[in-house]
């Protein structure tokens, strides 16, 4: 055999182990992310965007002030960050995990009496369908008009875009519209604020009787009535003992009263008692 020939022979040889080797490297980064960064430096990268129902509030990330609401930044490392969005004394706090390649959002209503906040995170991973986590626990889920009984659950669901609805008694229900992409599962962690009182709801006791005080004996044979609760006060009229007022509002040493043509003033709580009902 000629030495050219060895020579293309080995050429080949030395040109299939690099492919190999290629091939082999390839596979190992494209599935290995932490052979990739620990052995390349290559470090997988993951998204964030940030809304509140009030624009320009400030964003922290791991307690650096980063920007304003609408924020987003799609350049961060994968890794847990503590996430606090703030404006003008209302607030909300909390950790949050992103994953690899993704976007995680999150929406929040900002209050200052955390009863009232509200708000969601949408994470993705890999997956199907999705899942739906909220406080309070035990809340209504819908979707797509089409009940799927109480959080925590699962569901599984086609890709595509989703309108989730998160409803509780005595919380104000929530609507989430969402895209589920393929091959991943949506994760929706929801916080229900409180709703304020139903008035129209409120039972209150029904008074059947008009409170009154009854005037005592008194040094001088009757009581006067003042048109301020005070001694300087100047004397309206004059009752008697026995007579019957109305009380309209107890004061620290006065009632506040009004007889029986209308006239009302103020006279000493000293002098009169509450008439059992």
């Amino acid at each position: 055999m000629s030495k050219k020939v060895r020579y293309n022979d080995e050429m080949k040889k030395t040109l299939l182990w690099i492919l190999i080797l290629i091939s082999t490297l390839f596979l190992i980064i494209r599935y290995s992310s932490n052979f990739a960064e620990s052995f390349l430096g290559i470090k997988q990268k993951s998204g964030v965007s940030i809304l509140s129902q009030t624009e320009e509030a400030s964003v922290f990330l791991d307690g650096k002030e980063v920007g304003k609401t609408p924020y987003e930044n799609k350049d961060l490392e994968v890794r847990e960050y503590d996430i606090k969005i703030e404006k003008e004394g209302a607030s909300w706090q909390g950790k949050v995990k992103l994953t690899p390649k993704t976007l995680t959002i999150i929406n929040r209503d900002l209050a200052k009496d955390p009863s009232s906040s509200a708000g969601e995170i949408l994470t993705l991973e890999k997956g199907e369908g999705i899942t739906v986590i909220s406080s309070p626990s035990e809340s209504d889920v819908e979707i797509d008009g089409k009940t799927y009984g109480k959080t925590p659950t699962n569901i599984k669901l086609d890709s595509g875009e989703h309108t989730i609805v998160i409803s509780h008694s005595n919380y104000l229900k929530r609507s989430i519209r969402a895209n589920l992409p393929d091959n991943f599962k949506l994760i929706i962690s929801v916080d229900l604020s409180l709703s304020e009182a139903d008035l129209t709801t409120t039972t209150t006791e029904v008074i059947t009787q008009t409170p009154e005080v009854k005037v005592l004996n008194t040094p001088t044979g009757f009581l006067r009535v003042r048109d301020k609760a005070s001694t300087a006060g100047k004397e309206i009229t004059r009752v008697n003992v026995g007579d019957s007022l109305i009380l309209l509002e107890e004061l620290s040493g006065w009632d506040r009263v009004r007889l029986s043509d209308g006239t009302e003033g103020y006279v000493s709580s000293s002098y009169v008692e509450k008439k059992t009902p």
